[in-house]
């Protein structure tokens, strides 16, 4: 019983030593390399601009298409204008006349054909043609002749699509003349029809 005892012992410890001998052959685990928190920075903070500028850029990229179509309209808005302020002008284009004629020349022709697209293209555009005369004559004549002239400026019109009555007609005679010279070529200038729009929006549009 004791022999066996001893044995027992004996076999214990040959094992602890060898235990204690492989614990001592075992390779220790690897060290885990060293943070560098200074490189995690730099590129956190190196992230953060990098999409700053992107957003930046973004909102840069936003503003300034809100700033083209501005432009766009404005640019569109002006052009509109100006078209409409020339079509106005040829609207109010007046057309003169040979001494004691009220038949239309060349030169007023081609001034009323300019106004009849115009008319066409804007129906709610309605005119008055006031007719006058120069100083020579007596005053009921030249009332007359002025009256004749602002028909003829009108049936031509008409006889080209233009509703008659969106024309009207009047006549100041001799009364209002552009010039008070008593010479021909202040005559010439008082022999004529004035064009004035009496209705019709502030914008016109062409007929294209």
């Amino acid at each position: 019983m004791k022999v066996t005892s001893r044995i027992t012992t004996v076999a214990l410890a040959l094992v602890s030593v060898a235990l204690l001998d492989a614990c001592r052959r075992t390779p220790p685990p690897p060290a885990e390399p060293a943070v560098d928190t200074a490189a995690i920075r730099i590129a956190r903070e190196d992230s953060i601009r990098r999409e700053n500028e992107r957003l930046a850029e973004e909102a840069r990229r936003r503003q300034q298409a809100v700033q083209d179509s501005i432009n766009r309209a404005r640019a569109a808005a002006e052009a509109a204008q100006r078209a409409s302020d020339a079509m106005r002008a040829t609207l109010t284009t007046g057309i003169t006349f040979d001494f004691d004629r009220s038949d239309l020349r060349d030169d007023a022709r081609a001034a009323l054909d300019a106004k009849v697209p115009i008319l066409m293209a804007n129906s709610n555009v309605t005119i008055r043609v006031a007719g006058h005369a120069d100083e020579r004559g007596s005053s009921e004549y030249n009332l007359a002749l002025g009256q004749r002239r602002a028909a003829a400026a009108k049936r031509y019109l008409v006889e080209r699509g233009i509703a008659e009555g969106r024309i009207e007609t009047t006549s100041f005679g001799e009364e209002r003349p552009a010039c008070t010279e008593s010479n021909e070529g202040c005559w010439s200038q008082n022999r004529r029809d004035e064009f004035e729009m009496t209705a019709g929006g502030p914008m016109l549009r062409s007929g294209n």
